[in-house]
């Protein structure tokens, strides 16, 4: 019989693990987690992304929100439809490329978007009580450079 499969945290899914696996294994964790907290609203965390971005970049298109989301266009078109009718977002024709369709939050889909964000704030605070704040923005800074850095490699 072969080794006992370690757990999070421990052997190479621990501090010894590679980098790209350790972070993989980080990702797949906070999805899970966002998923948990964000089915009682039933809401999916990309559903959560695409909102969040429509809110902090009103006018965006669905292909701003693909490179912001890191989803497919396809799948930006089939969550963009589901949140419109649902009511929580609005398209609008650009004023000057009328077949560019801009998105915009309704008062409903930020209300709903508050209502997420207070759930996925409680998991960043988990995130974040595991670090001390200056450890933390390193972290951060380190996630940036990390998407910059390899961001031109895809």
């Amino acid at each position: 019989m072969g080794k006992a499969v370690p757990r999070p945290g421990e052997g190479k899914r621990g501090p010894e693990g590679h980098l790209g696996y350790l972070v993989r294994q980080a990702n797949v964790a906070v999805r899970a987690a966002m998923e948990k907290a964000l089915a009682g609203l039933e809401v999916t965390p990309p559903q959560f992304a695409v909102l969040t971005m429509i809110a902090a970049y009103p006018g965006a298109s669905g292909a701003d929100l693909a490179r912001l989301t890191f989803l497919t266009p396809q799948t930006i078109n089939v969550i963009v439809g589901n949140l419109e009718k649902a009511g929580a977002i609005e398209k609008s024709a650009h004023a000057v490329h009328g077949r560019i369709l801009q998105l915009t939050a309704t008062p409903k889909g930020l209300a709903l978007l508050r209502r997420c964000r207070a759930r996925v704030n409680e998991i960043e605070g988990r995130l974040a009580g595991l670090v001390g704040r200056e450890e933390e923005r390193v972290v951060r800074q380190w996630l940036s450079a990390v998407a910059e850095t390899l961001a031109g490699e895809r």
